[in-house]
């Protein structure tokens, strides 16, 4: 008995469907293929979008070629780069709700003790005046790291952000004035069990804003380079952290400082007949569905990895879809209005001579994030058990 893959997004006619009277820890959701299983784990120890060796980190040019490698996890990774912005440059500020003992993952953690309070330090239970402050502290030339506790608490907030951070220097002309160097992290996405107010993927919102960056790692080694590109940036800068990844994700990681370019996706996989664009935790799942569909199907497939969403890299994406002609966009937030409704526009706007099928997009449903159903809401691989 052998396991075989296949993800929706290689088939997407027929949309998800489940049953609620299963025990199995695995449920029947699809009727293509027949008898598919639902959650089945994703073996990070493994996986190939990792670095899991120091061998295979350092034959990657982008690092920094002498640097010593460390194993890390996500929220470790986070932390490396915080205390690397803390220690290099005395205008950084990290603080929000917790942050002072480590936060509620633990991305800061040992920060005060280090730094002190007067650098990180807690904030009231006060989303909009965690932003304000940052805001205000970013416009007298400090580095303020804002975290938002989770993603689901940034809407008392958005004023904030949409109104004063990303009009900020549009608004102060040619007098130089800017809130670059304001960072908001937030922990993102769904974990299984969060429900309506601890599994939200609120990226879109942000990428219809001129003036904000918004930043999505898939790894601890994006997640550090990101992160500092994301300090040093002259545009405030909306960092989200897939939580799920926090400890899952573990790899080997550059000690030295190193920063990925914003607005430059990754070709994390090159093919020639069929491009997969995604970003974040779906990478993940995108990977292994490829790995199986190439196994089944004899098909070459390009994974590209967005990692920032705003302003995003519509050439590179534009470009691999003209070669393979086949376009398919995945993300777990909502597919109302998300990032793959403009990655797919973009892509019937600059390839469509070159398209060979109808750009396909793949997401979660438009609704709120019920606890029960938490995990037939977002994209998945199923896997079918053959005799």
């Amino acid at each position: 008995m052998h396991t075989r893959v296949s993800l929706k997004l290689l088939g997407c006619r027929s949309r998800l469907q489940w049953h609620t009277g299963q025990t199995s820890p695995f449920q029947s959701y699809s009727t293509l293929p027949p008898n598919a299983r639902l959650n089945t784990p994703i073996d990070y120890s493994s996986h190939p979008l990792l670095h899991h060796s120091p061998s295979s980190l350092r034959a990657n040019p982008s690092f920094p070629p002498n640097s010593s490698v460390t194993r890390q996890n996500l929220f470790q990774a986070i932390n490396g780069a915080l205390k690397h912005s803390l220690r290099t440059d005395e205008r950084t500020l990290v603080f929000g709700e917790d942050v002072a003992f480590g936060g509620v993952f633990r991305c800061s953690m040992d920060l005060a003790t280090e730094f002190g309070s007067e650098r990180v330090f807690n904030t009231p239970l006060s989303e909009q005046g965690i932003l304000g402050f940052a805001i205000g502290c970013a416009a007298q030339g400090m580095k303020p790291i804002a975290e938002i506790q989770f993603a689901d608490y940034i809407y008392p907030a958005f004023d904030q952000l949409v109104n004063e951070a990303a009009k900020w220097r549009y608004r102060e002309g040619d007098t130089g004035g800017h809130v670059g160097g304001l960072v908001v992290r937030m922990p993102c996405g769904s974990v299984g069990h969060g429900a309506l107010y601890h599994s939200q993927s609120p990226e879109a919102l942000f990428t219809h804003v001129p003036g904000l960056r918004v930043v999505l790692p898939r790894s601890p080694i994006q997640a550090k380079g990101l992160l500092l590109a994301s300090i040093a940036c002259n545009d405030p800068v909306i960092f989200l952290e897939p939580k799920i990844l926090y400890r899952a994700a573990v790899e080997q990681v550059p000690t030295d400082a190193y920063e990925i370019p914003l607005s430059q996706a990754e070709v994390v996989k090159e093919g020639k007949d069929l491009t997969i664009v995604s970003y974040g935790q779906p990478l993940y799942l995108c990977s292994s569905a490829i790995a199986a569909a190439e196994k089944d199907f004899g098909i070459s497939v390009e994974l590209l990895d967005l990692q920032t969403l705003y302003p995003w890299d519509r050439q590179t994406v534009l470009r691999s879809v003209q070669k393979t002609g086949r376009a398919i966009v995945v993300h777990e937030s909502m597919i109302n209005a998300g990032v793959g409704a403009e990655v797919a526009a973009s892509i019937q706007e600059g390839a469509f001579l070159h398209l060979e099928a109808p750009v396909q997009r793949l997401g979660g449903w438009a609704t709120h994030m019920g606890l029960a159903f938490e995990t037939f809401n977002i994209p998945d691989v199923t896997s079918k058990l053959l005799h």
